[in-house]
């Protein structure tokens, strides 16, 4: 066997007890974690990616390779710089595989929640393999969607209703009826919403530093937004989503 074979493993959306069985055979499965550093401000993110392979992994002797995060351009034209940075991404992990896992060998990759939600993971690991020879498989993980409602302990769905899930950009671009959870909203968008509409936030979810705000926009739209604020200035970077439920 000459190929690699990398595991694409959610391990949830914070808390170590979010991560499954079949994610704790895949970790011990592995020998090199790749993942990629953000900076100084972000190193916590990969320090929780270690404390889970601590806790879970059975044999020492695996490695972790920290790979930087090529930049990100600025660019009117949105998917054009996510297409990109993809782009670059894969080249960066095509070299860091050849490099420093051997013919045959078994890496892992760990995304942050669930590998099919708003993560580029698996388009990055597509175009890797189509460069170098590797195959990978998929373990789904908790998603922040699942954590939020159990956080605060409500249903995704009214009854029989559908649910969208969106990001920030598309909340302003479009609204939304209904049910919609709402990702990767770095303006809190959900103050365009009407003052009436039901939002349950959370931020951090799953771990020591987690947040749980509920209400509707008018009573805790200015708190979620100066709270968000705090905390990102705290800690220099945030996760959070929230659902949002339009009035009757």
């Amino acid at each position: 066997m000459t190929g690699r074979h990398i595991h694409v493993i959610g391990i949830g959306a914070g808390d170590p007890d979010y991560v499954t069985v079949q994610a704790v055979e895949a970790l011990n499965d592995a020998q090199v974690f790749f993942a990629m550093g953000k900076g100084e401000a972000k190193s916590d993110l990969v320090a929780l990616r270690r404390e889970i392979c601590a806790r879970f992994i059975r044999e020492p002797g695996y490695r972790f390779v920290e790979l930087a995060d090529p930049p990100r351009a600025r660019s009117a034209d949105y998917r054009e710089a996510v297409s990109d940075w993809h782009a670059a991404r894969a080249r960066v992990w095509a070299t860091a595989i050849a490099a420093e896992l051997e013919p045959g060998g078994v890496g892992a990759f760990l995304a942050w929640g669930d590998p099919s939600l708003y993560d580029s993971t698996l388009r990055i690991l597509e175009a890797v393999a189509a460069e170098i020879d590797i195959s990978y498989d998929v373990i789904p993980g908790i998603t922040a969607v699942q954590a939020l409602t159990a956080r605060h302990r409500i249903p995704l769905n009214e009854v029989g209703e559908p649910v969208l899930i969106t990001t920030g950009r598309q909340l302003r671009a479009h609204g939304f009826s209904g049910s919609a959870v709402v990702m990767l909203d770095g303006e809190c968008s959900f103050h365009l919403c009407a003052p009436d509409t039901r939002i349950w936030w959370g931020a951090y979810l799953g771990t020591d530093d987690e947040l749980l705000v509920s209400g509707t926009v008018g009573e805790v739209g200015e708190w979620i937004a100066s709270l968000r604020a705090d905390a990102r200035a705290r800690h220099g970077w945030i996760m959070d989503t929230y659902l949002l439920r339009a009035a009757d």
